[in-house]
């Protein structure tokens, strides 16, 4: 599932392609997952101009002139596809490239994974987006703007692992209320902390040194610390490179992230840790696999 740096990639792609473009059309061959219904969706997006595009925690909002705004979230392989007309992709090239003839044609979109495309807006300008979901889990809901934060999905979400507001202060004081729990679960709810997710959560704890099954109350104020400094670290390093597309994960060009290949224990069990040269173990904590080293992370 994408999580916090891949859906902020999306963002962060979107308000410099899609930011004051109109919509013009709503295509979907997977109407169950359009909220309200497809035709109140439609309704609703025709003709909006798009004003700026955020995140809540995994959620993609997109905020329309209309004063209505587009909720998406990706689910397990859902990603967002922005598709320019030719005559822009050729205007990016010259402007790169001079005169050089350069195809406008995306091989990344051509890759199977960006094939499964199931939601279709279609803007003024004669570029997409499009929203590709191989399993079809994701879902798009408009509401209005005012509203976004009542609905429940939102509602229920803790503070933004990237928020300004979350503080060391802040993590100390969920932790307090969670003495009974494990760490490794806590870093998993959404309600507690928004926006890290599977991969993240093994990153970071082994950055802290800290063993995934421990204990909150066994948690010294230092590690503590390392965890918070942890989550900071991982996040925006995450981001700067473009999320971890470990399967379905693909930026609005079709692309790939690169943060897969700096993973350092999720996806290696079995493979030798790159601090102690031990190995990683996978074990499943909460229903989830949890990767780290019994050596490193005490």
């Amino acid at each position: 599932m994408p999580e916090l740096p891949e859906v902020q990639t999306i963002v962060n792609d979107l308000n410099k392609k899609v930011v004051d473009q109109q919509i013009i059309d709503f295509w979907s061959d997977w109407k169950k997952n359009v909220r309200p219904s497809f035709l109140k969706f439609k309704k609703k997006v025709s003709g909006a101009k798009i004003l700026g595009v955020r995140r809540r925690g995994k959620h993609i909002v997109i905020d329309l002139g209309n004063k209505n705004s587009i909720i998406i979230h990706l689910k397990m392989s859902g990603h967002l596809l922005y598709k320019p007309t030719a005559d822009s992709l050729q205007l990016t090239a010259r402007r790169n490239f001079g005169s050089a003839k350069i195809s406008s044609k995306n091989d990344y979109f051509e890759e199977r994974v960006n094939q499964y495309v199931h939601h279709k807006f279609s803007l003024k300008s004669g570029a997409t987006l499009e929203f590709s979901d191989m399993r079809k889990f994701g879902w798009l809901w408009v509401v209005a703007t005012d509203e976004v934060e009542n609905i429940k999905e939102i509602k229920k979400l803790g503070i933004d692992a990237m928020s300004e507001n979350f503080s060391l202060k802040i993590l100390k004081d969920i932790l307090k209320r969670k003495v009974k729990s494990i760490i490794g679960i806590v870093l998993l709810d959404q309600g507690l902390i928004a926006g890290i997710g599977n991969i993240y959560r093994s990153e970071i704890l082994f950055e802290a040194e800290v063993n995934p099954k421990r204990k909150i109350l066994t948690l010294k104020e230092k590690e503590i610390e390392k965890i918070f400094k942890a989550i900071n670290l991982i996040l925006k390093k995450a981001v700067r490179m473009r999320g971890t597309s470990d399967v379905d994960y693909r930026d609005t060009e079709g692309k790939p992230g690169s943060f897969q290949n700096v993973l350092r224990v999720y996806g290696r069990d079995g493979e030798r840790c790159l601090g102690c040269r031990g190995l990683v173990i996978r074990e499943k904590l909460g229903q989830r696999s949890i990767f780290f080293c019994p050596k490193c992370q005490k």
